[in-house]
């Protein structure tokens, strides 16, 4: 199997990006990065562990819940969860993050890179409250690098099209799987307290 192993394989075998490519990518918000975030209610957090083991884990809340205090900084609620903490813990050691933003209805996407810290500031976290309930934590990222992404790979996915949604009964629920996959589970208990999870501690 051929394998590209360093940059200089790389860049043979795909060349050099084009001129645009390159000058788009920018180290601080401007007005369409901003409208951008505002209307995402999804962006995907990459970082690597101690251990160099890479982790992507996604954030969602109503359009606009990643906060903008300045051009160069992001603000992301960490609510309630299961308290594996895998961003948290990854954060706490490595602060190199990357952020995918995406909005519903729209191909391209927008990236961020920066470094990010871990803040439980009641005074940051009080804005970021949901139903009068604040999140557990907030990651702060400080920007580095920032640029949208070309609509080629949710084209290719097809992603918005209401037409490419499964039927839920395709796919067993998220209790079978667990009750497959962890020994003495059943997936009916699995199920009834996911979904009053799902009910009771979105916030």
């Amino acid at each position: 199997m051929t394998e590209l192993k360093d940059a200089a394989a790389v860049r043979a075998h795909y060349g050099e990006p084009s001129h645009m490519a390159k000058a788009k990518q920018m180290t601080r918000l401007d007005r369409h990065c901003r409208a951008f975030i505002a209307l995402s209610p999804l962006v995907i957090v990459a970082t690597v562990g101690a251990d160099g083991r890479g982790d992507a884990s996604p954030r969602g809340d109503a359009p606009g819940f990643v906060a903008a205090p300045d051009d160069t900084t992001l603000l992301i609620p960490d609510r309630i969860g299961n308290r594996r903490a895998d961003t948290i813990l990854n954060i706490a050691a490595n602060p190199q993050t990357g952020l995918l933003f995406l909005v519903p209805g729209i191909h391209e996407t927008l990236r961020v890179n920066g470094t990010a810290r871990i803040t439980v500031d009641p005074s940051v976290l009080a804005p970021l409250a949901v139903a009068g309930k604040m999140p557990v934590a907030a990651i702060l990222l400080s920007i580095e690098e920032v640029f949208f992404h070309c609509g080629k790979p949710l084209i290719r996915a097809d992603l918005w099209n209401p037409d490419r949604r499964i039927e839920r009964s395709a796919f067993p629920s998220l209790g079978k799987i667990l009750a497959d996959q962890i020994e003495g589970g059943d997936a009916a208990e699995n199920d009834r307290l996911i979904e009053e999870q799902y009910r009771t501690r979105l916030y």
